[in-house]
């Protein structure tokens, strides 16, 4: 890999605690040299950027099993941050708990609830184990770390294992192995930030957000545009609007740079018929 930040050591916000699986993903887009900051909320880490505590912020977007994050979808709408990169990650989960801890001694297993959810197999295996969320996996495996209580674990990264000094009892103990999280690299338009970039990536996306009239057709006809132009759409997804509790903006991921013909005459287009159009960013991708 090679990379290309202009701010050598960069900031970077993400939610959750040290060993969380965003700050692994933080370092996968902008390296180890990064300078990492955890925030307890998604709203938290945002603000750090508007404030200038942080360069740039890592989000996940979404999970291939369960699905997109709406919450970060609003957020980075409302911040007017622009997408500079994105990583895949797969998502492993191990269940951690203090040394000479063993399996069967685990009663309570704490974590993040879509990690919960997403160790059900597992969880029902073992039905002596009583799962209990909390707010994020990395955090869970630190407090199990500090209380040190018997019969109790935590499930997260192994980065979290390491970094709290617990032992995986078991690994890979997720339902699915294709269990991978798409996370965004977001920063203010004017940010001197790139992320790492894969030689061997030569393919682009660029990301939209699109308000429509509700009216017949309307969604049919946007669409069009990128099939006359022989753009690849990878992605749509609906969202409500605020304040217009009928009316839905798209979410569009095209294949294609910014800076290509085809995609800005597509763009400008569809801005002819549509209610609005944002270019939330364009970035290489690897996926």
């Amino acid at each position: 890999m090679s990379v290309r930040p202009d701010i050598a050591k960069p900031r970077v916000a993400y939610q959750g605690e040290p060993g969380a699986f965003s700050q692994t993903a933080a370092r996968q887009l902008l390296g180890d040299d990064a300078a990492t900051i955890p925030f307890r909320s998604f709203e938290e880490m945002f603000q750090s950027v508007a404030t200038g505590d942080a360069d740039c912020c890592v989000t996940p977007i979404e999970n291939s099993l369960a699905g997109s994050i709406h919450r970060n979808y609003d957020l980075l709408l409302s911040s007017g941050l622009t997408i500079l990169g994105e990583t895949f990650l797969r998502i492993v989960h191990n269940l951690i708990a203090p040394p000479g801890t063993t399996l069967d001694d685990i009663r309570r297993v704490y974590s993040h609830p879509v990690a919960l959810a997403q160790c059900g197999r597992f969880l029902r295996q073992h039905p002596e184990m009583e799962p209990e969320p909390m707010h994020d996996t990395a955090g869970a495996v630190r407090v199990v770390m500090e209380r040190r209580q018997p019969g109790e674990a935590a499930i997260a990264s192994e980065a979290a294992a390491n970094i709290y000094g617990g032992v995986i009892l078991a690994t890979n103990v997720e339902d699915d192995p294709q269990n991978f999280t798409r996370f965004f690299l977001l920063a203010p338009p004017s940010a001197s930030i790139r992320p790492l970039t894969e030689p061997s990536a030569q393919r682009w996306k660029t990301s939209l957000l699109l308000e429509i009239a509700n009216t017949p057709g309307s969604l049919y006809r946007a669409l069009g545009v990128f099939a006359t132009a022989g753009i690849d759409l990878s992605k749509i997804e609906s969202r409500p609007i605020p304040g217009k509790p009928r009316d839905y903006a798209f979410y569009l991921d095209v294949i294609g740079n910014l800076s290509d013909a085809s995609i800005t005459q597509a763009i400008e287009q569809l801005r002819e018929d549509a209610d609005s159009v944002t270019v939330l960013g364009s970035y290489a991708t690897s996926w």
